[in-house]
């Protein structure tokens, strides 16, 4: 009968693919890889001929009907993973299994490596409660926006990644958004060069600035939010009209858009919060 496999391979240290893992990867009929180079690249230091087929996050829905038929069609062991960590996890994958599982196929968990389990591990942190949010917005408003409402959630810990790129900006932004928030910022876990480094957000900020290799390497940090300042933020944003809270944050440097971004993650009706913003529109237009 049909089985889908769904196994996690290394991050980083190809000594961390399991002997079960291995074993699945050897057996099964085909393999649904998020990239099949790299999978190939895999599969070849181990020695391993599976032949591998395409699912990768631009075609992962499309994809996945047309594989479930012909899995049981064909009668088809199939092991679904990514290029690094656990398939559908902040990855391709959850068309698949969802797919799977809607026609009576056994999904299996092959578990292994994670990049948000690394990172938690090491942290520091009390990390009894947490949440994992993948890849934050890139635009700075939405951005503050999600961070805000992410302290605001009451989750003490969150867990989420960067590209190299953007991790300074990140880090920027949590020290801007969420006044006395800790991070531990993890990069290229599991590989030679692996490296964390922990402080309060401008701690963090300053030491990726001043290192030159900071845009090398993924990075998953972990959000210590114990001691934000967000609910004093809240209280304090109560206090006022919308309108005052609006005109105070923007006389601050925000521009309006970010300013009810903030109020929004503050815990503010939204539609509260959008008619002050067209009243504050309309008195800065009839001011010019």
């Amino acid at each position: 009968m049909p089985r889908l496999y769904v196994v996690a391979t290394p991050i980083g240290n190809l000594s961390d693919l399991s002997p079960r893992a291995l074993e699945v990867l050897g057996s099964c009929d085909l393999i649904a890889a998020e990239d099949t180079r790299v999978t190939r690249q895999l599969l070849q230091h181990f020695g391993v001929r599976t032949p591998c087929v395409s699912n990768h996050r631009h075609n992962e829905e499309e994809k996945a009907a047309p594989l479930v038929a012909r899995m049981l069609e064909e009668d088809l062991s199939v092991a679904l993973v990514t290029d690094a960590g656990t398939p559908a996890v902040s990855d391709p994958g959850s068309f698949l299994v969802d797919e799977a599982l809607k026609a009576g196929i056994e999904v299996l968990a092959v578990p292994g490596p994670t990049a948000m389990a690394a990172a938690l591990s090491v942290s520091g942190f009390d990390t009894r409660e947490f949440a994992f949010y993948g890849f934050l917005p890139r635009k700075r408003g939405e951005l503050a926006e999600k961070l805000r409402a992410i302290a605001a959630s009451g989750v003490p810990v969150a867990v989420v990644h960067e590209s190299p790129h953007r991790v300074i900006e990140l880090v920027r932004t949590i020290a801007g958004t969420l006044p006395g928030c800790r991070i531990s910022a993890s990069c290229d876990l599991t590989k030679l060069y692996e490296k964390t480094i922990r402080g309060t957000a401008e701690e963090v900020l300053a030491l990726l600035s001043a290192n030159e290799k900071a845009e090398k390497g993924e990075y998953c940090l972990v959000l210590d939010l114990h001691g934000t300042d967000v609910g004093k933020e809240k209280e304090e944003a109560a206090a006022l009209t919308p309108e005052l809270a609006l005109l105070e944050r923007m006389l601050q440097g925000e521009t309006l858009r970010e300013a009810a971004a903030a109020l929004n993650g503050a815990g503010l009706r939204r539609n509260e919060v959008y008619r002050a913003k067209e009243k504050v529109r309309a008195f800065l237009e009839d001011a010019e």
